[in-house]
C-alpha cells in the first residue's frame, strides 16, 4: 500500500531521512523508531506532504503522493500529532469535521456521534471547547478527527507522549483496536521500544535518517536486528528485570 523508494529529505547539508526504501503492506501496523533525531518523524511526513521529498519517492497505491492533489492525498491518510492540535475556538464537533468540510463534504452530526463513540468518549462531549477536556480525551478527538474521512491510511507522530502512563497504555490499546476493527494500515512512530513491541506487527528501526533493522517484535526478543535494534531492546529487558528483582 505504501513505498518509500529512496526517499530522501536534506535540510541543507543535514539528511534527516537518506534515502530510505521500504515497503508496508496493507493492514500493516509498523512502528517507527529511533533516537532523536533519527529521521522517523521526518519520514512519515513525507507520506501526506508535510514534508516534501528532496530525492526519491512516496508512492501510495501505486501512486506518487507528489502526483496527487493535497486535498486528494490528505483525505486518504488520516494524521495523528503528538500536540493533539484542536483548534481552541472549536467545539470538539467542529475539530472532528473540519477536514470533511474544508474538502467540501459536511459531517452529519450522527457521524460526529459515531466517531466519539469509535474512540470511547461520550456523544454529549461535541459541544464541549477543547479546554474543558483531558489530554487524554483531547488525542481520543484528534483520532476521531484524523479517522472522519475514513482514511486507510493512519499516521500516527508520537501521538501519546504527552499524556501519563495509564492513560497512553489505554490509548495505545484502542488506536490497535481501531486499526483491526476498521482493517486500517498503520504507521507508528515512537521512541518507546516497549510501545512499537506491545502493539506493532513489525518494527523499523531508523538511524541518522537509514534503516538498520525491520523485524517482527518475536524476532528482536530473540536477538535480531543487528546492535542498534537491540540497544533500544535492552531498554524495556533491563526495566523488566528490576522490576523482576524489587529494584535497581
Amino acid at each position: 500500500m505504501l513505498r518509500f523508494d529512496g526517499t530522501s529529505r536534506h535540510f541543507g547539508a543535514v539528511a534527516a531521512v537518506d534515502g530510505v526504501t521500504l515497503d508496508i503492506g496493507r493492514g500493516s501496523f509498523v512502528a517507527l523508531v529511533g533516537a532523536s533525531g533519527s529521521g522517523k518523524s521526518t519520514l512519515l511526513r513525507t507520506v501526506n506532504r508535510l514534508a516534501e521529498p528532496t530525492g526519491g519517492r512516496v508512492m501510495l497505491d501505486g501512486l506518487d503522493v507528489a502526483s496527487l492533489p493535497l486535498v486528494a492525498l490528505r483525505r486518504r491518510v488520516g494524521f495523528v500529532f503528538q500536540a493533539i492540535g484542536l483548534f481552541p475556538h472549536l467545539t470538539v464537533a467542529e475539530n472532528i469535521a473540519i477536514g470533511p468540510r474544508i474538502q467540501g463534504a459536511p459531517v452529519a452530526q450522527g457521524r460526529v456521534a459515531e466517531l466519539l463513540a469509535l474512540v470511547q468518549l461520550p456523544a454529549d462531549l461535541a459541544s464541549r471547547m477543547p479546554a474543558q477536556l483531558s489530554g487524554g480525551q483531547q488525542q481520543r478527538v484528534g483520532i476521531a478527527r484524523a479517522l472522519a474521512t475514513s482514511p486507510p491510511l493512519m499516521l500516527l507522530d508520537e501521538p501519546f507522549g504527552a499524556l501519563d502512563p495509564i492513560t497512553r497504555d489505554a490509548l495505545g490499546r484502542q488506536v490497535r483496536s481501531l486499526h483491526d476493527e476498521l482493517d486500517l494500515t498503520t504507521v507508528l512512530v515512537t521512541h518507546d521500544m516497549a510501545e512499537a513491541l506491545l502493539l506493532c506487527d513489525r518494527v523499523v528501526v531508523l538511524d541518522r535518517g537509514r534503516v538498520v533493522a525491520d523485524e517482527t517484535p518475536s524476532a528482536l526478543l530473540a536477538g535480531a536486528g543487528g546492535a542498534q535494534a537491540q540497544a533500544l531492546v535492552a531498554v524495556p529487558r533491563e526495566q523488566a528485570r528490576r522490576l523482576a528483582g524489587g529494584g535497581a
